[in-house]
């Protein structure tokens, strides 16, 4: 019982930290056809790097672009191929659609850092022919890299190139624990390691 209770404690303390996640979905940016520079935006609160593009995706087509677009008609891609990144305070990536451009196999190399160390990393396969939902859950991080490599030219398409397509974009903001919420946990666990002192 006690053990049930003391679990409940630091549960209900860890959601109290919590925060709902904002979808990006890079159509609320612009009405341009073409590309659009997404680094001057701020967009949801976040700095993109110079390379770091939008798309409407009806005026560019065929391509992995077009069956990428998730929401509306706007996705984000590397310009050039380039590496990107997004960075800001501590933030969590939940999560993206990915697509390759023009390279069926294409490989996206995703790098969480906090102060400049890699916290996480995780490379994905893509394709052209479709949109993949990817869970990432890189939590705490103030950075986001991507880097993509590989693949095979797919015939059917115009273009070539390491480029990917990116859409609906998961993050929250990381909660800082309010200082009750702290005090919850810290009592939580100390209760918790009495118990087993008791018990053990």
């Amino acid at each position: 019982m006690k053990k049930a209770v003391l679990a409940l404690g630091v549960a209900s303390a860890l959601m109290a930290a919590n925060v709902s996640a904002d979808v990006l979905t890079f159509d609320d940016i612009t009405n341009a056809t073409g590309f659009t520079n997404l680094a001057p935006t701020n967009y949801g609160g976040l700095t993109w790097s110079s390379d770091f593009y939008i798309l409407h995706t009806p005026t560019y087509t065929p391509s992995g672009y077009q069956t990428g677009t998730v929401s509306g008609d706007y996705v984000a891609l590397n310009g050039f191929a380039s590496d990107v990144a997004v960075s800001n305070g501590a933030f969590n990536f939940e999560g993206a659609y990915l697509t390759g451009a023009w390279n069926d196999g294409l490989q996206i190399e995703v790098t969480g850092l906090l102060g400049g160390a890699q916290q996480y990393q995780q490379t994905v396969s893509v394709d052209t022919s479709g949109a993949t939902w990817f869970d990432f859950n890189f939590f705490g991080i103030d950075e986001l890299k991507f880097r993509s490599f590989g693949g095979v030219q797919n015939g059917n398409l115009n273009g070539s190139g390491t480029h990917f397509a990116l859409d609906n974009f998961t993050f929250s903001k990381a909660a800082v624990p309010a200082p009750a919420t702290l005090a919850l946990l810290g009592l939580g666990l100390a209760g918790f390691a009495g118990f087993r002192r008791r018990n053990g």
